[in-house]
């Protein structure tokens, strides 16, 4: 078993319902050293905060390139399983995004629904599924499980009517399931009735996205929950408290 398949088995070992693995989402190497020194044993790449952090615009307004550019950069400071946030694949064939991931020594991935490329339509949901199952497909010809992570945006975007929204992300995500994926992220912010069904209801384990200051890692396990992320909040926090210390010195 190489190193990064060994990492990627990690990975997804640590999505536990009930237990859920903390991701803090970080942009470069200095944030990744920052969440390893404070104990985290893997981590996610958000696009967002990437983006920001090289003065470019989230939703695909950096290249693919780019990125992996920055996650070889990641991956050669800290040693731990890396997740990516790779939107909805910046128009790339999915063998190409697998092997782009891998050789800068990331192991896992979030695939949205969400094509910003074609005018932030979202894809109708076999469509999603196909593309996970075709990121499965390439991932399967090397030796490294990718961690596959698909999300939806039907809450985030308010796709549709709301009486209906839970049942049809589920039956988004379980296509998604059934195609390859190894986790479901119905990104947004839920009361806990519905976060419960959907950890209930869903096939597999369920990522959540946390705000750093506002949400408890015991609230979420409590609902299921198997993995959490924070977006770019974590990113927004510390400029937040940055803004507080360079305060005094205006």
């Amino acid at each position: 078993m190489t190193d990064l398949s060994s990492k990627a088995k990690t990975l997804l070992e640590l999505h536990q319902p009930g237990n859920p693995v903390i991701l803090p989402t970080v942009w470069d190497a200095w944030s990744a050293n920052l969440a390893v020194s404070a104990g985290f044993t893997a981590l996610t790449v958000g696009s967002h905060p990437v983006s920001d952090s090289i003065g470019k615009p989230d939703n695909e307004g950096i290249t693919f390139d780019e990125l992996t550019t920055r996650i070889k950069q990641i991956t050669d400071a800290v040693d731990v399983p890396i997740s990516v946030d790779i939107e909805a694949g910046y128009g790339e064939d999915p063998k190409r995004l697998i092997e782009g991931l891998i050789t800068a020594g990331a192991v896992g991935l979030n695939i949205e629904d969400t094509v910003h490329s074609e005018g932030g339509r979202l894809r109708e949901a076999q469509e999603h599924a196909d593309f996970v199952g075709a990121l499965r497909a390439a991932s399967d010809g090397t030796d490294v499980h990718v961690v596959i992570n698909a999300r939806t945006d039907l809450f985030v975007k308010q796709i549709g009517d709301e009486s209906d929204r839970v049942e049809r992300a589920i039956e988004r995500l379980k296509l998604a399931a059934a195609a390859g994926a190894d986790v479901l992220y119905p990104v947004g912010f839920h009361t806990d009735e519905v976060q419960k069904r959907l950890t209930d209801e869903l096939p597999l384990p369920v990522n959540a996205i946390g705000h750093p200051v506002s949400n408890e890692k015991s609230a979420l396990a409590a609902l299921g929950v198997a993995r959490v992320s924070f977006g770019p909040l974590f990113q927004l926090v510390l400029a937040e408290r940055a803004n507080d210390v360079l305060a005094a010195w205006k």
